[in-house]
């Protein structure tokens, strides 16, 4: 999806996007571990929204190239990461010839049956503008959390084996955070409607948070959306870090120990010292980074660190084109032996601090 996000997002602020309340999908979008999950839970307890949990079906554009769809591409989602199986969408019930990547999604997500559809999902974050190209009409909710909190909450994660334990997570984060500011300035310019919210509000004050949603979406306010209780997590994935949003109480993770070495720390304070002076202090709204008396990230530093982030999401799409063009028998050979290898790790994996801040030094 990235190595064709460049020329749709040419093509959207070249052409222009309108916009026409309803008429289009809602994404959700946030870095990685910012209450994404949270919010999904909370949004769709209002009885006029439908969102999918992840779908990433966007992410899988390859098997949607050359205007025809290969025969194979609802297997091969399911495969992903079980996007129908979680949301319990019968495949049958989607035609396997869909015209297009736009016609499948449109189908997939109204089928959850209310009047706002669409999906959230973290991996969205620099994606954003190609989601526009899609759907032109699409709106967008995203949430910002203070990116020290994020990359606290990503370390924690990735303490036991899980998508979070890959190497460099700590650095496609800090680097996706400020790319995710740069596709939200590119939906503000194209005329997209966009709201955006702060995790810190968000737990702190969930009613005034819901309250503002609802008059972004025009519709009424309801009083369940401040609430978890009753709220419907089937498709959430049943991880250890997913279990405040699988709890009762929307409670805050703020106050969790701190995992971050000094090493990640200072990058941090540095990138978030160069971003206040870029954005005239008005971005990153929230950051607990001690700035204030920190240099900015030399011009060599920016450099290498571009480099190995552009390097990751490379890495990223490869696996991409992989799940998409390998034969399934070799995809299943590699997921079973993963599962046998994921589960013969002990329970009390090092945390993962040490590695990451290796590899963005």
């Amino acid at each position: 999806m990235k190595a064709t996000a460049d020329k749709l997002q040419t093509k959207a602020e070249v052409a222009g996007l309108t916009h026409n309340l309803g008429s289009g999908p809602l994404f959700v979008v946030g870095m990685w571990r910012s209450g994404t999950s949270l919010l999904y839970a909370l949004l769709n307890q209002h009885s006029e929204i439908s969102l999918m949990y992840e779908d990433d079906l966007p992410l899988l554009w390859p098997l949607f190239m050359g205007g025809k769809p290969r025969r194979d591409w609802l297997a091969r989602w399911n495969f992903w990461n079980s996007a129908p199986q979680r949301h319990k969408i019968d495949l049958s019930s989607i035609s396997a010839t869909a015209p297009s990547l736009k016609a499948a999604l449109e189908f997939t997500y109204k089928s959850l049956g209310s009047a706002i559809w669409g999906a959230k999902s973290p991996n969205y974050f620099d994606s954003m503008m190609t989601l526009a190209s899609i759907f032109p009409n699409a709106r967008f909710i995203i949430i910002w959390r203070d990116l020290s909190g994020i990359c606290s909450s990503v370390t924690r994660a990735g303490e036991r084996p899980s998508w979070f334990a890959r190497v460099g997570m700590i650095h496609r984060t800090i680097l996706g955070y400020h790319r995710m500011k740069l596709e939200r300035d590119r939906l503000v310019s194209a005329g997209v409607e966009v709201h955006e919210i702060h995790y810190e509000h968000l737990v702190s004050n969930p009613t005034a948070t819901m309250k503002g949603i609802c008059e972004f979406l025009q519709i009424a306010y309801d009083p369940r959306m401040s609430s978890l209780k009753n709220a419907d997590r089937s498709a959430v994935f049943d991880e250890g870090h997913h279990a405040l949003v699988n709890s009762s109480e929307i409670v805050s993770s703020q106050q969790s120990r701190d995992v971050l070495s000094l090493r990640v720390k200072s990058k941090i304070a540095r990138y978030a010292r160069l971003w206040k002076d870029e954005y005239a202090g008005q971005w990153p709204v929230y950051t607990s980074a001690d700035a204030s008396d920190r240099k900015k990230p030399s011009w060599l530093e920016r450099g290498v660190d571009r480099l190995i982030y552009r390097t990751l999401r490379t890495y990223d799409l490869a696996i991409i084109f992989l799940y998409c063009f390998a034969p399934m028998y070799l995809l299943r050979g590699y997921r079973s032996l993963k599962r046998r290898t994921t589960a013969a790790v002990p329970r009390t994996v090092q945390p993962a601090a040490d590695s990451e801040t290796v590899s963005i030094s």
